[in-house]
């Protein structure tokens, strides 16, 4: 027990014998009085009948909200029959301090409207932070035009903490009009207000304030410089924050651990590794590599920069492990395509016993939907309510596009009514996933339907629907949708267009294509992208214009990449034509020498055109490459289960079954004149055999699988890694039709829905 406790306690014991000054000197005299003194204190308070003396109360009631007790507090402020604007105030002001905000501003409204008291200049800024806090701009504008009518409103705390609030809640017009009113405008208030322009990216009024501010004989300081490095960086203004780095550095001031992890972001997304190397160097000359938002920052710099060995070694060299670190290097792996070496890592973290929080789950399942470990992506959000924390609203769509992937409706499903429950379904975000999910599910209505209820449509949501239609082959919702968008007054990006010219390729809508191309740049002034030549050339490829196409290429503004050659390799197949085929091919395996697809769709241009020593010399050169064709898998979703199935796959437990009904179809298929089409078997086998291969493959292994599991009439949904043959659609519409069935099929190109022996694409595909 220190003396000044000790003293403490020597006046409580003898406490009715001595005078309320003495007290309440021994109570101003410590900071370090503890709960257990003050309740000792305010004990022999109430015994002695002191408990109005105004000093003795707002004593104990300023010492029990430094401690945390703040329903003590309250019962003394509820004592006091007659209580004043500073009573109030040294409780409003412990409530901001702690970040309770609603306590704070319930408080001042019960000291306005019940104690009718009028607060003054140390009242508003504790009101105004609580404000801020909340983001509550239009009780922060009341609470304004009070401090205006009372005079307090040109007080330069008031004006500062006011400045703030508008700054808070991004009101930068209203903050910067505040700011021209402020008769002293310190450093504090410049800063804040040129960091509030960098975070909006605004370069030259960043720029115009730094030079007014040292014109007004204002100079800068540390948070000066960190809060325009940090803003620039998290506007994308990535250039501008390493530029006012290296300014910085010019004049002299010598950069600390927030200005490093502020910069190093902004150097991550330049790429520029030189640049990296050398602030790390500073970092350990200065000794900076110990703090652990350096080390997190350089690991994500080096992520970015795709030095993974770099990245490690820094890793491995903290002496204490940061769940920050854990979290760059575990996303570092991830973008790296490294996603198997993140998910041991995260799992060896777990086991560790670390305290995974939520970032490091949301990045783990984002890191897996990105890279196509779906399941994974499910077991882990599976998992980590398990553990118990909560996912939030960066989460969701972090886990949806795995949900839509696969189809797994009842998991999206899942996953949306968690949103609504948490109360963040209306985030822009997660609405703009949940829309993509559903559409990927096979569930256009109900994309529109989310899409409906948003109570604010930014261009994510509106491409989101477009891409949904154009998915499904609903080319007119696709146009109509695009054209209410600017109706709306939301102006086209380059992902809408790609949007709506892949919608009109899918219905070989030429005309209409046409005109949305040339629309780019003669009543939109961008500049046509590659993926808008892609879509092009596939309208015209798919329509049988294939010299047309080829024309396009060769007069395209830049190189064209993969995706444009690739387009034009696959209407080559549709159309049998062997020469453009050659020609897309050889560039295809200059530019992707490692992609089996590409020598895969020329094998099978030969074979449809009976060259097979062709076709021969194709898969000689693949497996010289060692080069393996991948394998038809489709999905399918039953009962909150998702099933795999491979083509020419023997070993699944019910393929006897499958097999049979297949068997048992084919025969009701051929007594109606059905023969299978065996020109989609691409090999050199007889033709018996060719049937034999058909019926492996994985869209009809699922379908059956479907049939077989699931009560009659009920709709079915398969989702497939490559595109559809011609025999397995055919065989879906027969199917469709005879069992009575709705059945959905999703290939790498488009959604085809099959209904009553029909299916949605017209046979356009």
């Amino acid at each position: 027990m220190t003396k000044q406790q000790q003293a403490l306690r020597n006046v409580l014991d003898k406490f009715p014998h001595s005078n309320i000054n003495i007290i309440l000197q021994c109570l101003s005299s410590t900071t370090t009085t503890t709960t257990c003194h003050a309740r000792q204190a305010h004990a022999h308070i109430l015994k002695t009948g002191l408990s109005n003396h105004a000093n003795l109360t707002t004593k104990l009631l300023s010492l029990y909200a430094n401690n945390h007790c703040f329903h003590e507090a309250s019962l003394i402020l509820d004592s006091v029959s007659d209580p004043n604007v500073f009573t109030f105030s040294t409780l409003i002001h412990a409530y901001s301090k702690l970040s309770r905000f609603a306590d704070a501003l319930r408080l001042f409204s019960r000291m306005i409207s019940h104690a009718r008291l009028l607060p003054d200049a140390h009242v508003f800024p504790s009101v105004f932070k609580a404000c801020a806090g909340l983001r509550a701009f239009k009780l922060g504008q009341q609470v304004h035009s009070f401090a205006s009518v009372s005079g307090f409103a040109l007080d330069s705390l008031v004006q500062s903490s006011l400045l703030h609030l508008y700054l808070k809640c991004d009101r930068l017009r209203d903050a910067h009009n505040l700011f021209d009113k402020i008769a002293q405008r310190d450093v504090v208030t410049w800063s804040a207000l040129i960091a509030s322009y960098s975070r909006r990216g605004c370069i030259h009024e960043v720029k115009q304030l730094f030079y007014e501010m040292r014109s007004m004989g204002v100079e800068p300081n540390l948070v000066s410089w960190n809060g325009m490095i940090a803003g620039f960086n998290h506007s994308g203004s990535y250039n501008e924050a390493v530029s006012m780095f290296q300014k910085m550095h010019f004049e002299g001031f010598q950069p600390d651990g927030s200005s490093i992890s502020s910069v190093l972001p902004a150097i991550g997304n330049l790429e520029d590794l030189v640049l990296g190397i050398q602030i790390h160097g500073y970092v350990i000359k200065q000794g900076f590599d110990s703090d652990k938002c350096v080390v997190t920052a350089l690991i994500d710099m080096y992520g970015k920069c795709a030095c993974t060995l770099e990245m490690s070694q820094v890793f491995h060299e903290i002496n204490e492990m940061d769940i920050g670190a854990c979290n760059a290097f575990v996303t570092g792996l991830s973008r790296n395509g490294q996603v198997n070496n993140a998910l041991e890592v995260f799992r060896q973290f777990k086991g560790q016993g670390m305290e995974l929080n939520v970032v490091s789950w949301t990045s783990m399942i984002g890191s897996c939907s990105q890279n196509g470990k779906d399941m994974e992506a499910l077991e882990l959000f599976r998992e980590m309510q398990v553990v118990g924390v909560k996912p939030n609203s960066v989460t969701i769509p972090c886990l949806l596009p795995a949900c839509g992937n696969i189809a797994a409706l009842m998991h999206g499903k899942a996953a949306h009514c968690f949103s609504l429950r948490r109360g963040f379904s209306n985030d822009v975000y997660v609405g703009s996933a949940l829309i993509d999910m559903y559409a990927n599910c096979g569930k256009i209505q109900l994309s529109r339907l989310c899409f409906e209820k948003m109570p604010t449509k930014n261009l994510v949501c509106w491409n989101a629907i477009m891409g949904g239609y154009a998915m499904h082959g609903k080319a007119k919702e696709t146009m109509e949708t695009f054209n209410l968008m600017q109706t709306n007054g939301q102006k086209p990006d380059f992902i809408s267009f790609t949007c709506v010219l892949s919608a009109c390729s899918q219905n070989g809508l030429t005309e209409e294509g046409w005109y949305y191309f040339n629309s780019i740049s003669q009543e939109h002034d961008m500049e046509a992208r590659m993926e808008h030549y892609a879509c092009m050339v596939t309208l015209l490829g798919r329509v049988g214009k294939l010299e047309e196409a080829y024309s396009m290429i060769k007069t395209m503004p830049f190189e064209p990449d993969a995706c444009v050659w690739g387009a034009l390799l696959s209407s080559c197949r549709v159309h049998s034509n062997v020469t453009l085929g050659e020609i897309a091919a050889r560039e295809l395996f200059k530019l992707e020498p490692s992609n089996p697809g590409n020598y895969i769709l020329l094998s099978n241009i030969y074979a449809s055109e009976g060259k097979w020593i062709e076709v021969d010399k194709v898969r000689n050169m693949m497996k010289s490459l060692g080069l393996r064709k991948n394998p038809g898998c489709s999905w399918i979703e039953l009962k909150n289960k998702v099933h795999m199935l491979l083509a020419g796959d023997k070993s699944h437990p019910q393929i006897d079954q499958i097999i049979e009904k297949l068997d048992k179809l084919s025969m009701e298929m051929k007594k109606l004149g059905y023969c299978p089409n065996t020109d989609f078997v691409l090999q050199d086998v007889e033709e018996q055999d060719k049937e034999q291969i058909l019926c492996g493959h994985s869209e009809k292994l699922a379908v059956v699988f479907g049939l077989l599991n699931t009560s009659p009439s009920s709709p079915l949904q398969v989702i497939k890694n490559l595109r559809i043959c011609g025999d397995c659609h055919a065989v879906i519409k027969f199917i469709s039709n005879f069992e009575g069935r709705e059945i959905s099929v999703r290939d790498t190109n488009r959604f085809h829905h099959f209904k009553g022996g029909v299916c949605s694409c017209g046979d356009y595909w």
